[in-house]
Order: C-alpha cells, then structure tokens, then sequence
C-alpha cells in the first residue's frame, strides 16, 4: 500500500471514538487553562512536526479532533498519511482558534502517534520481507474499539489486514478442535455453518498434524511457531492447495528468514499490540 492507493477511512468509524476522547480529555470543567489564557476568538497558526523518523497514519483523525473544537479549522496537509516522514519533517499546518487547537491538541496528537507508530513498524517488516512474495499481516490483537483504526495503520504501513473479527471468517484453532472432536469434525461442522463466500482457516501446530489437515480442503492453514525449516517443508506439503499463514514470534529480525520459506503470509500480532508511538508535536508559531 503506497500513499497514493491508500483509501482514507469513513469518518463514520472513528467519529465517535473521538468525540469520547475529546470528553475524556474535558471533563466536567472545560480546559481550565486554555479558557482561562487564551482570549476566545484569537487565531494562531500551528505546524504539525514528526520528532522521529517514521510513517505517517491518522492525520484525518488528528484533523477531526481539531474540527470538533473549532469547524473552521485549515488544515493543510504536508506529508499525508501513507508517506514517511524524517525527523523534523512537517505533517501538517493548521489554522484557527488558538483555544481550541491547546484544547484538542493532546487527543489529536495522541491518535496520530499512536496510528503512526504502528504504520512505522509494520513498514519495517515490509522492507525486511521485499525480496520476497510473502506480505505482512495484522491480527485481532488490536487496542479495544480502535480496531478499524489500527488496522487502517497497518496498511497505512504497507501490511495487510487479516480478519476484523469473529464475523467474518472462520478460524478453527487448538480449543476449537479440542471441543469438537478434532480437526475433522470441526471442519465439518464449519463448511456446513458457513456462507458460500465465507473462508476457513485452520491452525496446526505440527507437520504430521498438518498433512492430514490439508486433505480437508480448507482454503488456509496456520502455521504456529514452526522455525524457517519446518515452515518450508509445510509450503512442500501443501502444495499450494492452501494458504500458507506462518505465525508466532516474528520479528522485523526473523521475518525475511520466514517469508524466504515461500509461506503465503506472515502473521504479526504485536503490530498492533505493542507498536511504540512515533513521537509527534503540535508547534505554535509566533
């Protein structure tokens, strides 16, 4: 995913999940300090600066943490979402009521941070697999409600999304098995419960269990926490009867060695759940 092909979201997604930050951030009481300093209709002019290096994602977000305070706000988008960023690198500038932007700084700047550090880090594990077809994906291991916004990041990145939860496909793994009597019976019961369009993805642990796995016909298998030489004699065994998802363990250090095994994707969970920030500030100019 590149900054020109990248789709912005729907403001419907996140709207709301702004909304309750920006009333988190307020409280009862307003911004006592911004009211009390800031005469009411001053206009200022502030830049947007990443203070790290790293990839953009969030500033359509950012931007409506501004908007929600003052509807008149300009902002000027520099590097959009999508597109890296040196440190010092502008983002964006931005225009309007000098109280509200203090007021909405911190949850702007809190979303932007957040979306941009997992756009950096999923960018890393994309160059460290380029040689390769492999691409890199995300999990439901997302921060809750934010989902629909870190998985945007994640491709913001140049990853791909996986599944967006439980709805819509269907993902038999080890407690799955455990219940209904083996793979099997689960993969039966699965394709009889599940719409002509809906995919079903197993996990499997190891290759012997693997080979009698991909005779179910599943459209996916997931591969859990095999080394580089069990991953390609999986891809041998399946084939290409199936998808290939390796899984567990992938770091931006380990992923060219995975994705060399030929599997189809590489499943990262921390992408979203433990990206660090990228440091980003709002700069007021005199």
């Amino acid at each position: 995913m590149t900054a020109s092909t990248l789709r912005p979201l729907y403001p419907l997604l996140y709207e709301d999940l702004v909304r309750r930050a920006l009333a988190e951030d307020l409280g009862r009481a307003g911004d006592l300090t911004s009211d009390a300093i800031v005469p009411a209709e001053l206009r200022a002019t502030a830049v947007v600066r990443a203070r790290r290096p790293g990839r953009v994602a969030g500033l359509d977000v950012a931007g409506l943490a501004l908007r929600l305070l003052d509807p008149e706000v300009e902002v000027t988008v520099v590097t959009g979402d999508g597109a890296d960023v040196e440190a010092g690198g502008t983002l964006a500038q931005v225009r309007g009521r000098a109280r509200a932007m203090l007021s909405a700084e911190r949850v702007a700047l809190n979303f932007l941070g957040r979306l941009s550090g997992i756009a950096t880090v999923t960018r890393e594990v994309v160059r460290a697999v380029a040689a390769y077809p492999a691409r890199v994906v995300c999990t439901r291991k997302t921060t809750p409600l934010l989902r629909s916004l870190e998985k945007y990041a994640v491709r913001a990145g140049g990853g791909v999304n996986h599944r967006f939860g439980l709805d819509d496909a269907v993902l038999i793994k080890d407690n799955h098995r455990a219940v209904a009597g083996g793979a099997a019976a689960a993969v039966e019961r699965a394709r009889r419960a599940a719409g002509h369009l809906v995919k079903i993805e197993i996990e499997v642990d190891d290759l012997a269990e693997l080979a009698a796995v991909v005779e179910l016909g599943v459209d996916a298998v997931l591969l859990d926490n095999m080394t580089p030489e069990e991953l390609a004699r999986a891809v041998a065994i399946v084939a290409g009867r199936a998808v290939t998802e390796a899984s567990g363990g992938i770091t931006p250090e380990t992923a060219a060695a995975v994705a060399a095994s030929g599997v189809d994707l590489l499943s990262i969970g921390w992408l979203t759940h433990s990206a660090p920030v990228l440091d980003v500030g709002l700069d007021f100019e005199p």
